[in-house]
C-alpha cells in the first residue's frame, strides 16, 4: 500500500514553473521579504498622496499658535509631523515628495535599462565594428567625471522651458535626461557580457538553422535569457537614481521649490537645523528606508535568480 501511494504522489508531483523557483527561492531571504514590504507601503502611500494627504503640499496654514508664526509648529492632531519653515505639512510634503522621488527613480531606471539593454545586444550580437563602435562610445561616457557632468548638464536644462508642460514637469524631464546619459552605460556592458557568452550555445545555433532572423534570435531567444542580470541590476539602480536626485536636489539644481522632492527637503531643513533638528530626520529617513528596502529586495533577486541555488 505504502508503494502504491508513493508512486501516486511521485506521479502528481508537478515540475516547478522558473517563476515559481524564483518566488520560492525569494521568500527565503527574510531581509527581502521586508524590503519588498516596506517598499510597497511606501509606494502605495505616495501613489495615494492627493487623496490621504491631510492637506495641499504647498497650503500654509495660518491658523497655528501665535507662538509658532514663525514655522516649524511641534506634531499635534491637526499636523502629525509638525509643519516647515512656511507652517506648510509635513507629512503632505513628504508623501507628495515621494511621488517625484520614486517616479524620477523608477523612469529613470526603466529608460537606462530599455537603452542599455538595446546597444549591449547589438554590440555583443553583431560584434565587429558594431560592437567597436557602441563599446568606444560607452567608454567615452564612463570617463565623464559623473558628478561635475550632471551638475552642469542639470544648470544648463533647467534654463530650457517647454510650452504647455508646468514647471514640475520639466524638472522632472530634465532630470532623467542628466540621469539616463550617464546611467545606461553599465547596463550596456552588463548585458554585452551576457550576449558574448550565449551568441555560441546551440540553441542560437538551432535558431538559425530554422531560419530566424536575427532581430528575433535577439528578442525573443539571446535577451530574455540575459534578463536575470540586468534585473538585479535594475533594483539597484533604482535606488541609485534615488540617492542620485536627492543629492542634486539638495545641491540646487535637481527639483526645485516649491515642488516638492525629498532631497529638496532635505536641503530646506538643513538650513534650520539649530530651530528644528527633527525635520531633517523625515525625508532622510524615507530616503533612507526606499533605498535599503529595494537594495534588500536585489540581494534576494540575486539570490533567488542564482541557478546554483537549491529550490
Amino acid at each position: 500500500m505504502a508503494t502504491a501511494e508513493m508512486t501516486w504522489d511521485i506521479a502528481n508531483i508537478r515540475e516547478m514553473s522558473l517563476l515559481e523557483m524564483v518566488w520560492v527561492r525569494f521568500t527565503r531571504h527574510r531581509l527581502a521579504l521586508i524590503g519588498l514590504g516596506v517598499l510597497a507601503i511606501l509606494i502605495v502611500l505616495v501613489a495615494l498622496a492627493p487623496w490621504i494627504a491631510p492637506y495641499d503640499p504647498n497650503y500654509i496654514d495660518r491658523t497655528v499658535p501665535k507662538e509658532y508664526v514663525a514655522g516649524f509648529a511641534p506634531p499635534s492632531a491637526q499636523h502629525l509631523l509638525g509643519t516647515d519653515e512656511l507652517n506648510r505639512d509635513t507629512l503632505s510634503r513628504l508623501l507628495h515628495a515621494g511621488r517625484i522621488s520614486l517616479l524620477v527613480g523608477f523612469l529613470a531606471t526603466a529608460l537606462t535599462m530599455s537603452i542599455g539593454i538595446t546597444i549591449g545586444a547589438l554590440a555583443g550580437f553583431y560584434g565587429g565594428w558594431v560592437d567597436q563602435i557602441l563599446m568606444r562610445l560607452a567608454d567615452l561616457v564612463l570617463s565623464l567625471p559623473s558628478l561635475p557632468l550632471l551638475l552642469i548638464m542639470s544648470a544648463m536644462l533647467h534654463q530650457y522651458k517647454i510650452e504647455g508642460l508646468p514647471p514640475d514637469a520639466v524638472q522632472v524631464i530634465t532630470m532623467l535626461v542628466v540621469l539616463v546619459f550617464l546611467g545606461w552605460v553599465e547596463s550596456a556592458r552588463l548585458m554585452r557580457g551576457s550576449i558574448l557568452s550565449l551568441r555560441g550555445q546551440d540553441f542560437v545555433e538551432a535558431g538559425r538553422a530554422l531560419g530566424a532572423s536575427n532581430s528575433r534570435l535577439i528578442l525573443r531567444h539571446l535577451i530574455p535569457n540575459a534578463l536575470p542580470p540586468q534585473i538585479v541590476s535594475a533594483t539597484l539602480a533604482v535606488g541609485n537614481f534615488i540617492v542620485l536626485e536627492s543629492a542634486l536636489s539638495f545641491l540646487g539644481v535637481g527639483i526645485n521649490p516649491p515642488t516638492a522632492s525629498w532631497g529638496n527637503m532635505l536641503t530646506n531643513f538643513s538650513t534650520y537645523m539649530l530651530q528644528s533638528p527633527r525635520m531633517a530626520v523625515y525625508p532622510g529617513l524615507c530616503i533612507f528606508l526606499t533605498v535599503l528596502s529595494i537594495n534588500f529586495v536585489g540581494d534576494g533577486l540575486r539570490d533567488a535568480l542564482d541557478p546554483r541555488m537549491k529550490v
